[in-house]
């Protein structure tokens, strides 16, 4: 099968969870994301935020998702660990930090699996450049220097 052909039948997939903003004195306030996976974009993975200020997405690689279920990971922006909740649940931390601020959310660890678990089935871990369209990739590149 070829790549075009994986990229025309790839389903996006799309979970809402509801997470929770983690502040300072370790307080959590619900706030419902939607996490998002499209095989076109097939290293990447998205939380849309919804707040009151409107929607907010991060996108960030689908790698950190899937090894933060079992270690600390990240180098950068987005940090992904798993952990414990005040209650002694089991959650998934994900940090993101940005020139305007910094978050730390936690996840039932159960809500991320069940997505990870349906990404991986429509793009197994290492087949992610079999859904790439390097073509439609190097032309975005030039595109967006040209702009």
């Amino acid at each position: 099968m070829d790549f075009k052909t994986n990229i025309r039948h790839g389903a996006a997939i799309k979970q809402v969870v509801t997470l929770e903003l983690v502040d300072a004195a370790g307080g959590v306030t619900p706030l419902e994301t939607e996490l998002g996976y499209d095989p076109r974009d097939p290293f990447a993975v998205s939380a849309t935020f919804n707040t009151i200020a409107g929607d907010v997405r991060w996108t960030f690689g689908r790698d950190l998702l899937i090894a933060g279920l079992y270690e600390p990971t990240g180098d950068g922006d987005v940090h992904v660990w798993p952990c414990m909740d005040n209650e002694g649940e089991p959650v998934i931390i994900i940090e993101l930090c940005s020139p305007d601020g910094e978050a730390l959310v936690q996840a039932r660890t159960a809500d991320i699996t069940a997505f990870v678990e349906r990404m991986t089935a429509a793009v197994a871990p290492g087949a992610e450049a079999d859904f790439m369209d390097v073509d439609a990739a190097i032309a975005a590149i030039f595109a967006a220097e040209a702009a």
